[in-house]
């Protein structure tokens, strides 16, 4: 199998909270674990939250940074979205359409981990949109 998987590290202050979050809450399968670190794969990528001492705060707004999947199947987005709301993780933005009727349509929520790191779930209409379309200049929320 010759498959190039993604990988991002992000902080965190509490190990059992980030396992609560991903692992009971998102379906994250949790790997190697120690007093600092945790691997988590998220739908076959790699997580890696790392403690820090650090005072995290949270974004004001949606951008510039979060980070999220992007399903190619509806059934699947609708999965997690359930299973977002049955978690009873939190919201930052409720799921919505964006771009409607237009060849960039898709949809997206984001949720806010207990770190206040942002996650954004997205379902295209179009698979074209994911990279493509460039004739189209809308990116984000306005």
């Amino acid at each position: 199998m010759n498959q190039t998987l993604f990988h991002l590290a992000f902080p965190v202050t509490d190990i059992a909270q980030t396992k609560t979050f991903y692992v009971d809450g998102l379906g994250c399968i949790p790997g190697r674990e120690t007093h600092h670190a945790l691997i988590l794969n998220l739908h076959g990528h790699q997580l890696v939250a790392h403690t820090t001492k650090d005072v995290l705060t949270p974004q004001k707004a949606i951008y510039p940074r979060h980070f999220g999947l992007i399903f190619t199947s509806e059934p699947d987005f609708e999965k997690l979205l359930e299973r977002s709301r049955d978690s009873n993780l939190l919201f930052r933005e409720e799921p919505k359409h964006r771009f409607p009727d237009s060849p960039l349509e898709h949809r997206t929520f984001f949720l806010e981990d207990p770190f206040y790191n942002l996650l954004e779930f997205k379902y295209y209409r179009y698979p074209a949109a994911i990279f493509g379309d460039r004739d189209y200049a809308q990116i984000g929320d306005r």
